[in-house]
């Protein structure tokens, strides 16, 4: 595209809505995102070791901003438009100019097209309305073929979507979004028009079609670590933007390097300061241990649980733990934790269409680069947040129990069947710790966004969850307004725990949709949560790592038929 700034949109938008390959609407037109070795960007500048060595690359960009003169590079898409004076439809550079957005013959402003096909292997492309009008037939007449779109007006059904040919061929919308509308008329044919370069291998699905603006055409896979110590000490964070030079220094030459390069004037560390941190940071790279997300949240746990006091104001990472809980939490809790400043790294890795990518198990993901670089986009975010233990031996007793173990049977059985219909093996096994902890964090998110002051969508949750693992984390980590303004620690003082668990769980005893809703036995996608509904349980998707499936208040809270099934009944008997 010519090199002027077509529209804005903020930095955590790069990575979780507005990404590499995702379309937005700038005005009365439409643009994707070019992918990231197209950036204005040669050299990482930000760093989270774990999170780098995870996904083998030597740092993190964040997105550029319009104020510093780069922008992010987008092209045009859809490419097809129509003019709504004369009803022509066709590719934008028959109307006019590439900069320019009026049709050439009666000067109104071209309208992207509405339609657009795409595969689950996430290619993308025009919606080929000559040969949905023509489906196989020889044309006659007008060799030219020139296609118009009408609508009647009447209904706001595909029906009333006339397309006409000036060969005499015609047909409407109607139908193009069923699953084999284009069988017979089209095969997937690999575009990528976020690279340069088409897919080489040949996809041959069968592509589905989408709106433009349907949220379906762009999920993003992304992934995110906290910073712990030792990386979250200041040391670390000094280092950071020194280390691709650092890195290659011999041992011997570091405390001359260091102390040439003047890094340590100004800052309360000395020269030996930083060379303890290089060497942590250097052993660390020469881990050969797989890094999972079991390894990185087992780290993440073990640090909430160990906690770190505040003793500089460098510090990423300060976890205390709260006064004494009265009686009525200690009896769930074995722990409470203030996590009273924390820093968050998202990082975008690649993207899926059509399904989200926890719903699309075996899909190879398309990359968001033509050439590799060294890098991957991502964004820095700071906040704050309460981290729960669940008491071990309450817990390891209630999930023995029979009636827990037949609930979650069925979202199990659910989950593998997902898996099944792809010949592949799940992914792992959907526990009732599971279940309980993820329907736990939904509650108390939602009871929190009352009295917290911030909205639920500022809420995220870290489910920390294995054979030995017990507690979540619930925090906010913003880029905006809406960052660390002490709220959600708030909740998590003495005199207002008991209160908010209590609340949470008094509210998630009933829905204004049951008795349906606590009663149902498989709903949400592909039949994956039990009692959970939008008037209840769900919640912005930014703010659940699942995608608001594996939920179930009434192992919280128990059911009509069985109240010893919910974790928290006894809090529904009245006061403790």
């Amino acid at each position: 595209m010519p090199n002027r700034t077509r529209g804005e949109v903020r930095r955590s938008q790069l990575i979780t809505t507005y990404g590499v390959g995702a379309i937005i609407a700038v005005g009365d037109e439409s643009f994707m995102v070019a992918g990231i070795d197209r950036w204005p960007a040669t050299h990482p500048n930000l760093h989270e070791p774990r999170l780098e060595r995870k996904l083998g690359v030597a740092g993190f960009v964040i997105p550029p901003a319009s104020e510093g003169g780069q922008d992010v590079p987008v092209v045009r898409f859809p490419a097809t438009v129509w003019c709504p004076s004369c009803r022509k439809i066709d590719r934008h550079r028959f109307f006019t100019s590439p900069d320019d957005n009026r049709c050439r013959e009666c000067d109104a402003i071209l309208i992207p097209s509405r339609f657009i096909v795409a595969c689950a292997n996430g290619h993308i492309d025009d919606f080929p309305y000559f040969e949905w009008v023509h489906r196989g037939r020889r044309g006659v007449g007008d060799a030219s073929h020139r296609l118009v779109i009408e609508t009647e007006g009447s209904t706001a059904s595909l029906r009333s979507i006339q397309l006409r040919c000036s060969c005499g061929q015609s047909g409407t919308m109607e139908h193009a979004f069923q699953k084999t509308a284009m069988q017979g008329i089209t095969r997937c044919k690999g575009r990528r028009p976020w690279l340069t370069q088409d897919d080489p291998v040949a996809c041959g699905e069968i592509p589905r079609t989408l709106q433009r603006g349907a949220s379906n055409v762009w999920f993003s896979i992304t992934h995110s670590a906290i910073s712990i110590p030792p990386w979250s000490e200041g040391a670390h964070k000094l280092l950071n933007k020194h280390w691709p030079v650092l890195q290659h220094v011999p041992e011997g030459a570091l405390q001359a390097t260091l102390a040439g390069m003047g890094i340590t004037v100004g800052t309360p560390y000395s020269v030996e300061d930083l060379v303890l941190a290089i060497r942590q940071r250097r052993e660390g790279t020469q881990d050969t241990e797989p890094w999972s997300d079991e390894r990185l949240r087992r780290q993440e746990y073990d640090a909430l649980v160990r906690g770190k006091r505040e003793v500089s104001k460098d510090q990423d990472f300060v976890c205390e733990p709260t006064a004494s809980p009265l009686r009525t939490v200690s009896r769930w809790f074995c722990q409470v934790m203030l996590v009273k400043r924390l820093r968050e790294i998202r990082v975008l890795e690649s993207f899926s269409r059509i399904s989200p990518p926890t719903l699309a198990p075996g899909v190879q993901f398309p990359p968001i680069y033509d050439a590799r670089p060294n890098w991957l986009p991502g964004i820095e975010v700071v906040g704050e947040g309460v981290f729960l233990q669940l008491e071990a031996e309450r817990l390891r007793s209630w999930e023995a129990e029979e009636d827990v173990v037949r609930r979650v049977s069925n979202i199990d059985r659910n989950y593998r069947r997902r898996f099944a219909r792809l010949n592949l093996p799940p992914d792992r096994v959907i526990t009732p710790r599971l279940v309980l902890i993820h329907s736990l964090a939904h509650a108390l998110i939602n009871e929190w966004s009352l009295d917290s002051g911030y909205p639920a969508a500022s809420l995220r949750e870290r489910l920390y969850v294995s054979h030995d693992m017990a507690g979540l984390l619930i925090y906010t980590a913003s880029s905006d307004s809406a960052g660390s303004l002490g709220g959600v620690i708030a909740q998590a003082q003495p005199q207002r725990l008991d209160t908010s668990v209590r609340g949470a769980i008094l509210r998630a005893a009933w829905c204004s949709s049951d008795p349906v809703c606590i009663e149902s036995d498989a709903v949400g996608v592909d039949a994956l949560n039990l009692a959970a509904c939008h008037a209840c349980s769900l919640l912005p998707e930014v703010s659940c790592e699942e995608r608001n499936v594996l939920l179930d208040r009434g192992l919280l809270v128990g059911t009509s038929e069985t109240l010893r099934l919910g974790y928290f009944s006894e809090l529904l008997e009245g006061p403790q």
